[in-house]
Formats: C-alpha cells, structure tokens, sequence
C-alpha cells in the first residue's frame, strides 16, 4: 500500500436506519412479556405433574422451561438496555448488553441439558411409576405454549441473535414437549417405565447440541468477530468495485449489539482521483445493501511511484 500524498479524508455514518426498525422494539419487548409469563405458568404446572406423577421427562422440560423464562427475562432486559442513547463512558451505547444476554442464554441452555442427561441416567438404573395421562396433557400444554411464544417474535427474529436465542429457547422446548407427550403414550400403553428416562436423555442431548450452536456464535460476537451473516468477502468486493479504488485496508467488521453492525475501513484510491462525498455515499449505499448501517470509511490517495 503506498503512502498518502493528499490530505484524507474520513466519513463517520451513524446508524441514521434505525428509526426504520422502530417497530421491531416494540414487537419484541411485548413478545418478551408475553413470552415471560406464559412459560412461568408451564413451568410450575410440568414441576408439579413431573414430581407428583413421577416423570423425569416432564421434570426436565421443566426445567429447560425454567431456563428459558430466566432466558427471556435476560434477553428482555438486554433489549431494554440496549435501546438506551449513547451517553458518558459508553460511546457506542449499550448494544453489546444483548451480545452478553445470548451468551448467558447459551450457558443457561446448555447447563439444563446437562443436568437432565445425568438425571436421566441415575433414572434408568431405578425406573419409578408414572401415570401418564396428566403427563400427556402437560406435555400437550407445554407445546402449545411454546409454539405460541415463539410466534410473537415474528420471523425478524432470525437478524438479531438474542431474539433468535429466545425464539431457540421455545422452539426446543416445543419439541422437547413433543418427545414427552409421546413418550407419555408409549409408557402408558407398555408400562416400560425405562422409556421415561431413555427419553429425558434424548431431550438432554438435544437441549445440549442446541446450546453449542448458539455458545459458539455469541462468544464470537462477544470477540468481535463478524456476525454470521455478513460475507466479508462480498463487502471487500463492493468496495473494490467503487470508482477509482484500488485496495481495502483495515476492514474491520463487528457487531454493536445483536442486530446493529459496525464497520471501518480504509479506501487506497488510484493516484489524482477525484473523489469526496459521493464516493463516500456510494460506499454507504452499498454497505447497507449488505446489511452494514454504521460506518467510518478513510480515503488515501496511493503514491504515483
């Protein structure tokens, strides 16, 4: 990269789109509350069919549910926090809150699905009784609740992780539901009681590869890696491909919070290119096509030898 020999230039674009998502918020924290005190409710009713009819399937969806409500009650929080301005120490706003949420979200999911597997374990070395029609119902119930829940997010969901990470929570758990409910049947049909536990084992190890999946993208977002769904290779192309550019230097891409992406960069342009806020505006116009809506773009101008 050769040296500048003309003043440079530097562009700061603030996230000026994000009014554009204003309802999203909105739609979110009202899915969240909803979401909170619906899987509160199916909580408390599996723990107590699970206990008092002895199924440890049901009691560990129990607690994946459980999970989830302190999930969402994190994920909702760090919502709320998130929308706050920037002010004092915290320049770039408090966005990176929702990035910690997922992560303790993660955490949450994974340590649930480790504690029902070693249950599951202990349980099928001493099979106890289950009567399976309240099991069913509650089942039945907790499938219904969590499908629910997870429809208040809407599908935006899937462009911001620690709704994405809630949306997980729910649609595990429903499924999780769905394994019990059938396993419930089974039992009660057969009266292999060993079911109960073979099943709560399964529902363990799903809970636990789900968990992985999202431990690995939130501590990468917490590292400042690109999010997923940026192709940095796309946006070193669509800078390339800008008028009298020669090369992309100091590309850096990370997330703000779980949804807001910044990028900074500099443009190494051909030497007396005439360039100045179009070029920077073409550049911003692009970005955003890519999903990119804040960033800081240096012009240098590369030496004529």
């Amino acid at each position: 990269m050769g040296h500048a020999h003309e003043p440079s230039q530097t562009h700061s674009h603030s996230d000026g789109h994000s009014h554009s998502h204003s309802h999203s918020p909105t739609r979110a924290g009202a899915a969240f509350r909803w979401s909170i005190a619906l899987n509160s409710g199916l909580t408390v009713l599996q723990l107590l069919i699970g206990f008092a009819f002895g199924s440890l399937a049901l009691i560990g969806d129990a607690l994946h549910n459980l999970g989830d409500v302190l999930g969402l009650v994190l994920g909702w929080g760090a919502e709320q926090l998130s929308s706050r301005p920037a002010g004092g120490r915290f320049t770039y706003g408090y966005g990176r809150s929702t990035q910690i949420a997922s992560l303790v979200n993660g955490l949450l999911i994974f340590s649930a699905g480790v504690v029902v597997v070693v249950e599951a374990i202990q349980r099928l070395q001493d099979p106890v009784p289950l009567i399976a029609g309240p099991v069913v119902w509650a089942a039945a119930a907790g499938i219904v609740i969590n499908l629910l829940s997870a429809r208040l997010f809407g599908h935006n969901h899937q462009h911001d992780l620690n709704q994405r990470a809630a949306v997980l929570h729910l649609l595990t758990d429903a499924a999780v539901s769905v394994a019990v409910l059938v396993s419930a049947i089974v039992v009660g049909a057969t009266g292999w009681l060993w079911l109960d536990a073979l099943t709560a084992i399964g529902v363990g190890l799903a809970v636990i590869v789900s968990a992985l999946g999202l431990l690995r993208e939130a501590i990468a977002l917490n590292l400042d890696a690109a999010p997923s769904h940026i192709n940095l290779a796309a946006v070193e192309a669509a800078l390339l491909e800008l008028p009298d550019v020669q090369t992309v230097a100091e590309l850096h891409v990370w997330g703000i919070s779980t949804s807001r992406t910044a990028l900074t960069a500099h443009l190494m342009l051909r030497p007396g290119a005439q360039a100045g806020e179009a070029l920077l505006e073409a550049a911003r116009q692009r970005l955003e096509t890519l999903g990119i809506r804040k960033s800081t773009i240096q012009l240098e101008w590369a030496s004529a030898d």
